[in-house]
């Protein structure tokens, strides 16, 4: 069983690396579409009891956010696999410029998570991490994950 954390600003394509890659296999967490953390944490509690793997895709940008995930997890015995999305803050604003309607989001928003972000290491609890980047074609480049940028 696997829980994947996502970590990175706003408009970094997150949901879009997520529909790529793990739409077919994993279900899909996003405080977007759920609203609450109550009903956050039922669908994660239904995915750990049921063995179903899924994707936590929020934006997880300190280390505490991430630790109640991780935490559930490994209490299950859960595989947990972080990728950190690499993108500086210009190419999220000028991403973020091209989102139309409740997509795009207040430019402050992304300067605010960007902020308080926080790089993750192995020492959290990640069985595997990497990180993600967008190459100029709008490919997703993954790397293996080092203590360096």
């Amino acid at each position: 069983m696997e829980m994947i954390v996502f970590m990175g600003i706003q408009a970094v394509g997150k949901s879009e690396f997520y529909k790529r890659k793990f739409y077919k296999s994993h279900i899909r967490i996003n405080l977007d579409m759920l609203k609450t953390r109550n009903r956050e944490k039922i669908l994660i509690e239904a995915c750990l009891k049921a063995k179903q793997p899924f994707v936590i895709d929020n934006t997880n940008p300190t280390v505490s956010d991430r630790k109640k995930y991780i935490t559930m997890a490994k209490n299950e015995r859960c595989k947990v696999v972080g990728y950190y999305f690499k993108s500086s803050i210009a190419e999220a604003l000028e991403r973020n410029g091209k989102r139309e309607g409740s997509e795009n989001l207040p430019s402050v928003a992304l300067k605010s998570t960007y902020a308080k972000l926080e790089l993750p290491n192995m020492e959290e609890g990640f069985d595997e991490l990497f990180y993600v980047h967008i190459n100029q074609e709008g490919e997703f480049i993954i790397e293996e994950y080092s203590d360096e940028i």
